[in-house]
């Protein structure tokens, strides 16, 4: 009987435990993909775009100027 008992209890604490853990998981997914939470995800990895596409651009145009300041260089000792 006490056997019986304890298995019976031991199954509703589990099914209890599951089904919170499950029901956490689930809002959560739900939150994480909610519109809000995209709209602000998009933004800021647009923002994070802009700001690497500057740098890359700063960055290119730096090694553009070196480049042509070699090239000048060499040009003018050659001739």
């Amino acid at each position: 009987m006490f056997k019986r008992l304890f298995w019976v209890a031991m199954g509703l604490g589990m099914g209890l435990g599951a089904s919170f853990w499950l029901t956490r998981l689930l809002r959560q997914t739900a939150a994480r993909y909610s519109p809000e939470r995209l709209s602000e995800d998009l933004a800021g990895a647009l923002r994070g775009l802009g700001a690497d596409l500057k740098a890359a651009a700063a960055e290119g145009r730096e090694a553009m100027r070196e480049r042509e300041a070699e090239l000048r260089e060499r040009l003018g000792s050659d001739a």
